[in-house]
C-alpha cells in the first residue's frame, strides 16, 4: 500500500485563541515496503503525523491517498484502512483490555467480521510471530512484562493483517536488551511478511541502525527526509531542533579530533568498528 499526504495540515483547537499548528504543509510519500523512521522532538508532531495515516485523526486541510483513493471521502471504508494500516501506541495499556492475552489478540479480527475458530487460528499465528506462546494465551495482559505487553500489542495489529505498521515509540521505558529484541522482531516482522514499516523514535541510535528512510518533523514541519547517513550529516541542525546524531558518530569525530585519520559519517555500532580496523591497519 503507497500513502500519499499532499500539503497536510492539522490544527488543534482551530476555532479558539489557543489554536497549534500540530502539522504545517506535509507533503509525503510512503511506498509499500519500506522501513522508514520518524524522529522529532516532543510536541514535534510525530505522532499526530502517524494517525492521520490510518484515519484517527483527519487534516484541517489537504488531502491523505491511500493507494490512490482519497480517505477523506465520506464513503471511504475506514475499517478497511485501519486494518490496512496498523497503529501500535506508545502506551500498550491503551490498546490492551481483554481479560486473556489469546482474547485481545482474537479482538481485532473478530471486528473484522471472522469467526470465532478463524481469529483464533490468526490471533495464535500472530502471538507466535512476536515470540508469545501458549503459556500466555491465558495470562492477563496486565500481567506481562513491559516488553511482553508491547509484543501483545503488536500480535493485536498483525493479526488484521496489516500492509503498513505504524509503531509509535514501541521501546520507550524498556531497558536495553529489551529494546534491542523488540526492534529485532520488528525488523524480522518487516522481512517475513514484506510490510511498510514507520518507526515512530526519538532515538537515533535505533533509527541508525535498523531504518532505510529517516523523516524528521519540527513544529509540524518536514524538516528532511532521506538516507539516515545523509540526515545524519546535518548534525548541527539537528541539534537546534533538540536532536542529535547516533552516539557513534560523535566517537568517530572525537577520535578524528585527536588525530585518527578515520571517517566520521560512521552511524551504526558496525561501520564505527570496520573503520576504526582500517585506520589501525593502515
Amino acid at each position: 500500500m503507497e500513502i500519499v499526504l499532499q500539503h497536510v495540515n492539522y490544527i488543534y483547537g482551530g476555532d479558539t485563541e489557543l489554536a497549534v499548528h500540530a502539522l504545517d504543509d506535509v507533503n509525503l510519500t510512503l511506498p509499500a515496503g519500506q522501513f522508514i523512521g520518524l524522529i522529532g522532538h516532543t510536541g514535534s508532531g510525530k505522532s499526530t503525523l502517524v494517525q492521520h495515516l490510518n484515519g484517527l485523526l483527519k487534516p484541517s486541510s489537504g488531502t491523505i491517498l491511500c493507494d490512490g483513493e482519497d480517505i477523506g471521502r465520506k464513503d471511504y471504508d475506514m475499517k478497511k484502512l485501519r486494518q490496512k494500516v496498523g497503529l501500535v501506541f506508545q502506551y500498550p495499556e491503551h490498546q490492551l483490555f481483554e481479560a486473556d492475552v489469546l482474547s485481545d489478540v482474537c479482538f481485532g479480527p473478530k471486528n473484522l467480521g471472522f469467526s470465532k475458530e478463524e481469529a483464533e487460528k490468526k490471533a495464535k499465528e500472530a502471538l507466535q510471530q512476536v515470540g508469545l506462546g501458549e503459556e500466555y494465551y491465558e495470562q492477563s495482559p496486565f500481567d506481562l512484562s513491559g516488553g511482553q505487553k508491547r509484543r501483545a500489542a503488536i500480535a493485536g495489529v498483525l493479526a488484521m493483517d496489516p500492509e503498513v505498521l505504524i509503531l509509535d515509540e514501541p521501546t520507550a521505558g524498556l531497558d536495553p536488551k529489551g529494546r534491542e529484541e523488540i526492534l529485532n522482531l520488528i525488523k524480522k516482522l518487516k522481512e517475513e511478511r514484506g510490510i511498510t514499516v514507520v518507526l515512530v523514535s526519538h532515538s537515533m541510535d535505533d533509527v541508525a541502525n535498523y531504518v532505510e528512510r529517516i523523516i524528521v518533523v519540527n513544529h509540524g514541519k518536514i524538516m528532511f527526509d532521506d538516507s539516515p547517513r545523509k540526515v545524519f550529516a546535518h548534525t548541527r541542525e539537528l541539534e537546534e531542533m533538540g536532536l542529535a546524531a547516533p552516539q557513534v558518530t560523535y566517537i568517530m569525530k572525537a577520535l578524528e579530533q585527536r588525530g585518527a585519520g578515520v571517517d566520521t559519517s560512521a552511524i551504526t555500532l558496525e561501520e564505527a568498528r570496520d573503520e576504526i580496523l582500517r585506520w589501525v591497519k593502515e
